[in-house]
């Protein structure tokens, strides 16, 4: 009888990496009464441990403010994670570290950019869901163009 690996995904440890907040305008932009435009991003990387099975995935969230060419609020969050994942092939691992991960990720982001956005002095700006399978699909999608148009070297 074969014995077949279990598949395994756990939590080991949900932090904030890094977090930053720049207002570099103040205190005269708490005068502005006009709405500024504001530009999220949201970027994922994942990168495995030295123990095996275990991944570190960062989700880094950026929200920028501008009224004009005059920044009101810059906020940056790093929201990792570290996540075991076992009894996978790589390309399944891939996937769910390009989806799973940051889903469960997105909320603690979301809590961190509101709270450090009330302490600034400013309303809160709500992280929407996103849909990081679309996210991981494209970019899977992106990849597989780059390989098909790169130059193949020519057989000596």
């Amino acid at each position: 009888m074969s014995e077949q690996q279990q598949v395994q995904f756990g939590i080991e440890k949900i932090y904030i990496k890094d977090l930053s907040l720049e207002i570099p305008n103040a205190p005269q932009i708490f005068l502005e009464r006009e709405n500024p435009q504001i530009e999220i991003s949201v970027h994922n990387a994942a990168n495995p441990l030295e123990q095996a099975g275990l991944f570190e995935v960062v989700m880094t969230v950026t929200v920028t403010a501008k009224l004009g060419e005059k920044t009101v609020f810059l906020i940056e969050v790093a929201q990792a994670g570290i996540f075991q994942i076992l009894g996978l092939p790589p390309q399944e691992i891939d996937a769910v570290l390009g989806i799973m991960c940051p889903n469960t990720l997105l909320p603690y982001a979301r809590e961190a950019v509101a709270s450090l956005m009330a302490r600034a002095g400013f309303p809160p700006v709500l992280l929407q869901h996103m849909n990081f399978e679309a996210a991981y699909q494209e970019r899977l999608r992106q990849l597989q163009q780059e390989q098909a148009a790169a130059p193949k070297s020519a057989p000596n």
